[in-house]
């Protein structure tokens, strides 16, 4: 028998008697993954942000760890859109999600496409258990509830807002799940999912298997209820601001303070040497809340800068270097793809994302000149119609409602949207029709449910 033939075969054995030895399975080695997505942040909502009079130590201590994306977007204006894209890796319209699910039918509009692979999924063929803690919004019924969906372990919230963080009810109704079961928790929201998700991880600790936790906050989306005791901290720090900015300021520093004892969990199960995080928010911050989103324009469910551009940064130790910075241009949909190529996943369907993997590792990935789109549709006074905008290299055509017409920015000369270019120029012409061919496209996803 060839020599070079029994070397082998013998290191190979080697390698699987330690493995066994040890009490390992060869997926123990996968990186576990946390995404914590947080809702409504404002870009200017963290100190690391540039916030001057709010306080998050430790959601800055996640981004000084990691990698820190500077030129990163949601996928949309407002909630459902984003986590629909987060977790199939597509255009919201493209998945049936091009607005906010509702409780009510006739103010609901998107519908979750039943047979799109979603990231548990993907991630469930490399071994991983998968869960998600917090926010749902894709589906109130099945088969869109998060059991259905790919996710192992479903301990949250199925609705879009709660109208109260201490009650947890939306229109009377209470959405607070066990997988199926219906429960009914005491405490504020926040710091109700911050525990189920440390008792979480306490729980996979005991475990050989990897795991995908997706831990989506509620906070800091409104009503803005921070414990009142958060609240006359932030009054005594900042007595120069109002009572609306410090409600919005006590609320995220609380939130920052639950996504702390999350980390420090992870510390004390010495599971954070071998542990992907990411952290973002699924749009800009709601300005008539009291959120800054810093100097750009415009805020929550506007497609100027501050309704899509969002914090984010990813970190590994060991494979990302910390305080690094990235400049190019990331999307929520492109999580999925990356972590489908850091755990080996083959994706074999037709996604809109692209892996930032090359990006994470430091090496050269110009993802700059894509042509990506946004888009919301809402009832209401915007009765039911779209509104659009479309990035691509350094410009940006937008419109702001159903009922503007559209406007051309160029984003690295004018990157506060003030300055609107000539509509009858070239690359106005280009982008719009690009963006036109988008909408033929999407118009064939059906986006509710029939029955």
């Amino acid at each position: 028998m060839n020599s070079v033939f029994l070397r082998n075969a013998f290191i190979l054995l080697a390698i699987f008697i330690t493995f066994f030895a040890e009490g390992k399975s060869l997926d123990s080695e996968k990186p576990n993954i946390i995404v914590i997505l947080v809702d409504d942040l404002g870009y200017g909502d963290l100190s690391i942000q540039g916030g001057k009079d709010i306080y998050t130590p430790n959601i800055d201590r996640l981004f000084e760890k990691g990698m820190h994306f500077k030129n990163f977007y949601a996928n949309c204006t407002v909630c459902s859109p984003t986590r629909a894209s987060l977790i199939t890796g597509c255009y919201p319209d493209m998945v049936g999600v091009p607005g906010v699910i509702r409780t009510h039918e006739d103010n609901s509009w998107g519908y979750l496409k039943e047979d799109v692979p979603t990231l548990p999924d993907m991630l469930k063929k490399a071994g991983y258990q998968t869960a998600i803690i917090g926010k749902w919004h894709l589906g109130l019924e099945s088969p869109n509830t998060p059991n259905e969906r790919g996710f192992d372990f479903f301990h949250g919230f199925l609705g879009d807002m709660m109208d109260d963080y201490w009650t947890h009810l939306r229109h009377g109704n209470n959405y607070m799940r066990l997988n199926d079961e219906v429960v009914d928790p005491e405490g504020h929201a926040t710091d109700v999912f911050t525990n189920w998700a440390i008792d979480y991880l306490k729980n996979q600790k005991k475990t050989d298997s990897p795991f995908f936790l997706y831990l989506a906050y509620n906070a800091p989306h409104f009503p803005i209820q921070p414990p009142e005791d958060w609240l006359e901290k932030v009054k005594k720090r900042e007595p120069a601001i109002s009572e609306k900015r410090a409600k919005n300021v006590a609320f995220v520093e609380h939130l920052d303070d639950g996504i702390g004892r999350v980390l420090t969990a992870i510390d004390e199960l010495n599971i954070s040497e071998n542990t992907i995080i990411i952290f973002s928010s699924d749009n800009g911050g709601h300005l008539p809340s009291g959120a800054s989103n810093g100097n750009l324009r415009g805020g929550k469910q506007d497609m100027y800068e501050g309704g899509i551009k969002v914090p984010a940064c990813f970190v590994w130790n060991g494979k990302i270097q910390p305080e690094s910075e990235c400049y190019s241009l990331g999307l929520t949909m492109d999580i999925f793809p990356t972590l489908c190529e850091i755990t080996g996943v083959k994706v074999g369907h037709e996604i809109d994302g692209i892996s930032l993997y090359k990006s994470l590792l430091g090496q050269k990935q110009d993802t700059n000149n894509r042509a990506v789109y946004f888009m919301r549709r809402e009832g209401g006074s915007y009765a039911g119609m779209c509104y659009y905008a479309m990035i691509q290299g350094e410009y940006k055509l937008l419109q702001n409602t159903p009922f503007e017409p559209l406007e051309l920015f160029n984003l690295k000369n004018d990157p506060v949207e003030k300055i609107p270019m000539n509509i009858n120029s070239e690359k106005f012409n280009e982008l719009r029709y690009n963006m036109s061919q988008h909408i033929r496209e999407s118009g064939n996803i059906p986006w509710q449910n029939e029955k």
